[in-house]
């Protein structure tokens, strides 16, 4: 039977009030799963998952393994720049949001899939590849890092889409960012996830045109879906 998803597209959003969006939808599931540990098996809630879409304000965040110094300007230029900075909860380092990304948040619980955060991982990396394989672009995991890459191997390595998260009770929360018609001169400012010898890359400079985000948010959609055994319920 295929795990319900619930789906929702929150559009341009800032990034503070959807991170407070996601925490409440966390706090639910977590909420459900203490629940029913104090009633018998037969009377226990079936707890939710969710898939969030959106789009970010430029805004930089700094996972809490991650090194300040990897922002390489100071926080008052950002703001100068119309850009937020933000220390979160979620792991890896640091990196960028913006418009022309797409930024998904399972929020799911894994008791609801498998007990394995490293599966989970490389799950979001499966969706990202396929997704980005219907494109004509070819995808591929680098070996002690998270994320999908062109050419990894290579002088040539580039993250299309960056990755982190958080996973408490086994409930996940934040998830990845996939740039389609990312502006990359915003990663200028930062060592992206930590890197000072990799590059990044987007569907536009890949295929040296833009992409229509709703294309790509059905193929990921669908991709997710196969890939988790899900079925997506429009919210």
């Amino acid at each position: 039977m295929k795990k319900h998803v619930v789906y929702k597209n929150l559009g341009i959003i800032n990034y503070k009030k959807a991170w407070d969006f996601q925490e409440d939808l966390f706090q639910e599931i977590v909420g459900v799963k203490l629940k029913n540990r104090e009633v018998e098996k037969s009377l226990a809630k079936p707890t939710p998952n969710y898939l969030l879409f959106c789009e970010h304000p430029n805004v930089y965040t700094l996972g809490k393994s991650g090194d300040e110094q990897n922002l390489l300007v100071t926080e008052n230029y950002l703001k100068s720049q119309g850009a937020e900075f933000y220390k979160i909860n979620r792991g890896g380092d640091i990196t960028y949001h913006g418009p022309g990304q797409i930024v998904g948040y399972p929020i799911l619980d894994l008791d609801n899939f498998y007990l394995d955060i490293h599966r989970y991982m490389r799950d979001l990396e499966e969706v990202i590849i396929q997704t980005i394989a219907e494109f004509g672009i070819v995808g591929d995991r680098l070996k002690g890092a998270t994320g999908v890459w062109i050419e990894p191997e290579t002088p040539k390595a580039r993250k299309i889409c960056a990755m982190g998260v958080r996973a408490s009770r086994w409930v996940t929360m934040h998830g990845f960012a996939l740039n389609v018609n990312t502006d990359l001169k915003y990663f200028t400012n930062i060592n992206p996830c930590g890197f000072i010898d990799k590059g990044v890359t987007s569907f536009e400079k890949e295929l040296g045109r833009q992409v229509n985000l709703k294309d790509v948010h059905e193929i990921l959609k669908s991709k997710f879906e196969a890939v988790f055994q899900a079925k997506l319920i429009t919210s």
